[in-house]
């Protein structure tokens, strides 16, 4: 009879100890990070100035650097990450037809305008006639980018509105300038073998160029390709990714966001 009771004693201890073991990991998956995918600049560094304020109401964010468009929403669909911040609507919109995802935006945070630079030619009128000029692969910066160019003069198109058009597009091209698509995270290094270059001022400013300074042509404010703060349907209303849109789009974070970037990044309204 004793040693039954000892027995029953000792079952009932491990199913405790098991039971609080399950308890621990449940605490544990509950006290995770918010895994976010991001470009490094500038947003990444938004995301550091976040971190404080979501550690106060409980919500830890890990960080992950990528420097390329299609990673991020790649890892974001397969559910190896949360959240990612880096991209516009078209572009997301673009990716989810070509990959079959469905992706959604959660939130709009900041706008940065494109800008077309040079290490060559220090004025659109320097550019020569059969210039050499590089711009983004995919298809929304493509469209956006020949959208700065007709806004610059260089050329016109045959939808001055459509943001998906493609150099097949171009009505009129008066210096006969000669257009190569790039990876987007690539030009900034191939910038000074070529006579102009469209980059998207993330990579810009990762390179070190100024965009208000040292662009040729830059979006004006009213550029509306936003970035956003990206989910998955299925986890775009949990209360930690809320909460990262919500301190995202705090006035700490704007002016944060206005006094470091200096007009190269744009609070979104």
């Amino acid at each position: 009879m004793i040693r039954r009771s000892l027995l029953l004693s000792a079952v009932a201890a491990l199913t405790l100890a098991a039971c609080g073991q399950g308890a621990d990991k449940k605490a544990g998956a509950e006290g995770a990070p918010l895994l976010v995918g991001a470009t490094a600049v500038p947003h990444a560094e938004i995301l550091e100035q976040v971190k404080p304020i979501l550690a106060a109401e409980g919500v830890p964010i890990e960080i992950k650097v990528f420097n390329d468009y299609v990673q991020p929403n790649v890892q974001l669909s397969e559910k190896r990450l949360d959240v990612n911040y880096f991209q516009t609507k078209p572009y997301l919109d673009e990716f989810n037809t070509a990959r079959g995802t469905t992706l959604v935006t959660v939130a709009g945070v900041h706008v940065e305008p494109l800008g077309l630079y040079s290490r060559k030619h220090k004025a659109l009128a320097d550019l020569p006639n059969g210039a050499q000029v590089i711009l983004p692969n995919d298809a929304s910066n493509t469209g956006r980018a020949l959208l700065l160019l007709q806004a610059a003069g260089l050329i016109t198109l045959k939808d001055p509105q459509n943001p998906l058009q493609t150099v097949r597009d171009i009505a009129t091209n008066p210096k006969a300038l000669v257009f190569r698509e790039v990876e987007a995270a690539t030009i900034p290094r191939i910038l000074p073998q070529v006579d102009a270059a469209v980059i998207n001022t993330n990579y810009a400013l990762d390179a070190g160029l100024k965009p208000k300074a040292d662009a040729l042509s830059l979006e004006g404010a009213d550029s509306p390709y936003v970035n956003y703060l990206v989910a998955r349907p299925d986890n775009q209303n949990d209360p930690r990714i809320q909460a990262l849109a919500t301190a995202l789009r705090s006035q700490a974070i704007k002016d944060f966001i206005a006094k470091k970037y200096d007009g190269a990044v744009i609070p979104a309204a």
